[in-house]
């Protein structure tokens, strides 16, 4: 967040001067309760022995002291494995409660700011708004066209760096509820103390909760976990921002105010994501959708049941519209409610919903003793009852009434449908691969298609897809494989039929390397009828290609290209409004090549796809999968959408959320609606107000940037593929095998059962650098690429001047280097060199971590020199001072889990042992907020 700007002096001096005083108040706050639980629960002697951690762990933190050092080994070590369970539970919620009241200021802040008359702060839907309002003389059109294409979805994913349980998720939304009341209400003495207890009785259920799962989760438990976010915020939250969009275009506008279409929406892959989770079946997939569904009329019911209550108003009084007489004449006939018609309609549309979610076959409590109706055929015609309504009470002098929870129902229902949330498929393209040779064998009985040019195949699927009918069994002769895959299609068929085409629109191909992999998928859709031929064929699901490594992302545009010359790919793709949707991946990429090489890369084919598109005048929807961390693509998302190449946003963007990131930006619903405008504002002007920052400087950017991803890239390579002994070092430096037992999701951290570098998920090669703070992936080889870069330009410090011309102008280089600022800040390498301890082979740890240390060294170095700034975070004072205050409770973390690694791999596996690691990887996590 900005610092608060005000110009009423008095709002500045009780907020900007001592503007964190209530922040440090909140913490001390709930530390004190903590530790009176912790004294309370496990004794005098266990408090005094974790402040004494985290004392010591402060002085090495700030001071590298060698003293230090060697008092936490000493007391570490006495530590015995039942007395370190108490201590790294302490710190880990100490952690927590520290992000809760992070969480509580920064709304708290915002909420004075707003108060106070300021402007809103950059990534408010309002500030987006205005400023585009302000744009354009013909603002009414721009704005329409816009809102007629424009697709924002952050898409739920279930990545195993979500190790939270849900209780314990409960528990920290109860502390954050008690905390606000006590912050933002003016409470009585015995209300204040009231609050207090609460929050005491809250604290030791949270103490008194296992903060591990004894199981690893299910497919299942990860689908319920998604849908909890749901509740907690996107059913209300996001028909508030279009309420908040709808409010100012009629004071600016008037009477000549476009219509604001349902451009933001979730999207799920949690029960849809095959790709190395063979625990995700069809069966799965189909139960996903039903809870989705479930979910979705459940709150449908409910508001309609709240709402009905409130509509008492009488005919004595009010007059109705003809249509809402219509409605009224199938509404169940209450002899002391006659003269109320709008609470009659509302007694019908509920027995209707409980209809509709019994033909989907959800389990409803009906309270309603009215007799069965007939159910919606779909959510329009639900929405269709609920707009009459509303018109009926415009027309009518009730204009105030048909607002509010009225008209964000109304929403709600066009936002989520009966679906709730659109599921993707996604799978690898190797396996779509094998099915289709087997399919090949079995109908045609040739046995070579694998061995087959990628021309000859991309011939022999586009002669069959035409030929082919669909298939009505799946025969017992085929591989386990290929039958699962069959059985999937079906499901994804039958989910169409039951719950229509916006409940599974998307097939995602990850590792896509060429034009036959869409192909094949188009054959595979042809199985089930989701794609149907003829003269005009029509394509019932997207098509989406997923660019990963570095060597796809060069050649994407290429492949794009060749794609949309096949005369018949275009004729399915007008089938779908001549739209095509890219996946570019962020975390392979990242793992392949590192952080600079991986987003240029990203960023080069993003230009050369909106070349092709607009070449073949397609529309181009790119899809962004990145993770929590920076070395996945994560980051603030606001700057990362503006500073996208020219016309590459376009009013669509799709963007992944994955792991702990889900529940730090949408457990709270104030701080989830705040990330979701962000989105929404972003693209807005991104399309609307974007310029071409980098105009005629791109002939000397490009082959600068181009340089420093060569050599960061050659850096990189070295270290982690060309280096002797570096999966070694990994393996024994980070906690990656000990996390195996973490039970954090359902899909296993590895494609193949095997521990090499290349066949592990990124997800787990940036959790575990995270967990040794080294963050290597996130900063890795920038600082001899510069250097190089540097020492090969002219004399006269002419390469530094460029790159510092480069940050001060090129919105990629300012979020480029911001991005690594903060992974930077949260590195450590005090603490990884106590990590890298553990590595057995002496010569081998002190020679690799040396060169790290050195990089880091020399990254930092010419950081500096590029952005102007003397320390890290200079430029965001907010997330510097969130570190500061949750160091002191990681850092002891990272200190305790090197003593428990050692012990563990010396051969004590006790339990305690084994739940104290995880303990500790779990606090670590949840103290760094994005750490996979």
């Amino acid at each position: 967040m900005n610092d608060v700007d005000s110009e009423n002096d008095d709002v500045n001096n009780q907020l900007a001067n001592d503007k964190d005083l209530p922040l440090r108040e909140d913490i001390r706050f709930l530390g004190r309760i903590l530790g009176d639980t912790v004294r309370e629960q496990e004794g005098d002697n266990a408090f005094e022995l974790v402040e004494n951690i985290r004392q010591i762990a402060i002085r090495f933190h700030r001071e590298q002291d060698p003293t230090a050092r060697h008092e936490l080994e000493a007391i570490l070590k006495q530590l015995s494995d039942r007395d370190s369970l108490p201590v790294v539970r302490a710190f880990s919620y100490f952690s927590l409660l520290s992000n809760i009241a992070e969480d509580v200021h920064h709304n708290r802040r915002r909420r004075a700011h707003l108060r106070a008359g300021s402007t809103p702060q950059a990534g408010s839907v309002t500030l987006a708004l205005e400023r585009v309002l302000e744009s354009s003389s013909n603002t009414r059109t721009v704005l329409a066209d816009f809102f007629k294409k424009a697709i924002v979805s952050p898409v739920l994913t279930a990545h195993p760096t979500e190790v939270q349980r849900r209780s314990i998720l409960d528990c920290q939304l109860a502390i954050e509820r008690l905390l606000k009341e006590r912050a933002w209400t003016e409470l009585t003495p015995n209300e204040l103390r009231h609050n207090e207890e609460n929050q005491r009785a809250t604290i030791q259920i949270l103490w008194q909760t296992r903060m591990l799962r004894p199981t690893r989760l299910s497919v299942y438990d990860e689908i319920e976990n998604g849908l909890a976010y749901y509740s907690y915020t996107f059913l209300s939250e996001i028909p508030y921002i279009y309420a908040k969009m709808e409010d100012l275009l009629e004071r600016r506008l008037v009477n000549d105010i476009p219509l604001v279409t349902s451009f933001l929406r979730i999207g799920s892959w949690i029960g849809g994501d095959r790709d190395g989770n063979p625990f995700v079946t069809h069966e799965v997939m189909l139960r996903a959708v039903e809870r989705q569904s479930a979910v979705a009329l459940e709150y449908y019911i409910d508001a309609v049941q709240k709402i009905g209550r409130s509509m008492s108003l009488t005919e004595r009084l009010v007059e109705i519209s003809d249509e809402v007489k219509n409605l009224l004449a199938t509404a169940p006939d209450i002899p002391n409610r006659s003269d109320e018609p709008y609470r009659r309609i509302f007694l019908s549309i509920g027995a209707r919903l409980v209809a509709t979610a019994k033909k989907f076959g959800h389990q409803v409590l009906q309270l309603s003793t009215e007799e069965t109706k007939e159910p919606y055929v779909d959510s329009a015609e639900f929405m269709h009852d609920l707009e009459t309504i509303i018109q009926s009470l415009k027309q009518h002098k009730s204009s105030w009434v048909a607002r509010g929870e009225l008209r964000n129902l109304r929403r709600a229902a066009d936002v989520f449908g009966f679906h709730l949330a659109p599921l993707d498929m996604r799978q690898h393209s190797k396996i779509h691969e094998g099915v289709v040779s087997e399919l090949f064998e079995y109908y045609t009985g040739h046995k070579d298609y694998l061995q087959l040019s990628e021309k000859e195949r991309i011939d022999l699927l586009l002669l069959e897809i035409n030929r082919l009918h669909p298939l009505l069994t799946i025969p017992s002769e085929f591989s386990e494989t290929t039958q699962s895959e069959l059985h999937i299609l079906q499901c994804a068929a039958e989910i169409h039929r039951r719950f229509g085409h916006a409940a599974m629109p998307n097939y995602i191909i990850s590792m896509t390397t060429g034009v036959v992999n869409i192909l094949e998928v188009a054959y595979l859709l042809r199985q089930v009828d989701l794609l149907q031929t003829g003269e005009n064929p029509q394509l019932h699901i997207n098509i989406i290609p997923l660019f990963e490594t570095i060597s796809d992302l060069q050649s994407c545009g290429e492949i794009m290209d060749q794609l949309f010359s096949l005369p018949y790919y275009r004729k399915l793709l007008s089938s779908v409004g001549s739209v095509q949707e890219v996946m570019l991946g962020y975390s392979d990429s990242n793992k392949d090549g590192g952080f600079i090489a991986s987003n240029w890369e990203i960023y080069k084919a993003e230009i050369a796809l909106t070349k092709i598109f607009a070449k073949h005048q397609i529309g181009l929807r790119l899809f962004h999968g990145r993770g929590g961390t920076v070395g996945r693509g994560g980051g603030p998302s606001y700057q990362s959408i503006l500073a996208q190449p020219p016309g590459s946003v376009n009013g669509q963007i799709r963007v992944t959320e994955q792991g702990e990131v889900i529940s730090s930006k949408y457990a709270e619903p104030e701080i989830g609606r705040r990330n979701l405008e962000t989105l929404v504002a972003a693209t807005m002007e991104a399309t609307l107000l974007g310029h071409d920052s980098i105009g005629k400087n791109a002939d000397r950017y490009y082959p600068a940037m181009s340089k420093l991803a060569e050599v960061s890239f050659a850096a990189y390579q070295d270290l982690v593929f060309g280096t002797p002994g570096f999966k070694q070092f990994f393996l024994e430096s980070t906690p990656i095998r000990e996390m195996a037992g973490l039970h954090i999701g359902s899909r296993p951290p590895s494609r193949r059962n095997s521990d090499d570098i290349e066949d592990l998920r990124a997800i787990p090669w940036v959790f575990s650098w995270s967990q040794s703070r080294m963050m290597l992936p996130g900063w890795y080889g920038f600082g001899h690429a510069v250097e190089t870069f540097v020492n090969q330009q002219d004399q006269n410090d002419q390469g530094l001047a460029l790159l510092q011309e480069m940050y001060q102008k090129w919105p990629f280089m300012q979020t480029l280097l911001s991005n690594m600022d903060m992974v930077l800040a949260k590195t450590d390498m005090g603490i990884a060199s106590r990590y890298a301890e553990l590595v057995d082979d002496v010569v081998l740890r002190k020679q690799i971590f040396a060169r790290i240390r050195e990089e880091r060294v020399r990254s930092e170095k010419w950081l500096f020199a590029i952005t102007g700034n003397v320390e890290l975070l200079q430029d965001n004072p907010t997330l510097a001072r969130s570190i500061r205050n949750r160091i002191p409770y990681i850092d002891p973390l990272n200190h305790l889990q090197v003593e428990l690694l050692r012990r563990y791999r010396s051969g004590e596996d006790s339990e305690e042992v084994k739940r104290s690691i995880h303990l500790t990887i779990n606090g670590v996590t949840a103290g760094l907020r994005n750490s996979g």
